[in-house]
């Protein structure tokens, strides 16, 4: 399984984004999805869940209302849409997912900076 994440850049505060993930390989051992960031100097921060069916859906306080996850598994495309951008989401975004076969696969991460 490989992830490929797009969709990032450079935007002014109060901006939106979506971010995109493509999963490549089988998929059929995933149950979840995830979106991580990480700041610099900063943990990488787990920050929403998606199970496969879309029947879970769990956002850091950090993002909740302003963020929302979603996968077209038709697609095997996991989506990050981002509104209300703050200069504290600044930061590396990776897609992650849990793969009962081979546990977990990490995109590449995409840079996403905001501005004030």
């Amino acid at each position: 399984v490989q992830l490929v994440e797009s969709g990032g850049g450079l935007v002014q505060a109060g901006a939106s984004l979506r971010l995109s993930c493509a999963v490549f390989g089988s998929t059929i051992s995933i149950n979840a999805m995830n979106w991580y960031r990480q700041a610099p100097g900063k943990q990488r921060e787990l920050f929403a869940t998606i199970t496969n069916t879309g029947g879970y859906i769990n956002y850091a306080d950090s993002v909740k209302g302003r963020f929302t996850i979603s996968r077209d598994n038709a697609k095997d495309t996991l989506y990050l849409q981002m509104n209300n951008l703050i200069p504290e989401d600044t930061a590396v975004y990776y897609c992650n997912a849990q793969d009962l076969r081979v546990g977990n696969v990490w995109g590449q991460g995409t840079q996403v900076t905001v501005s004030s």
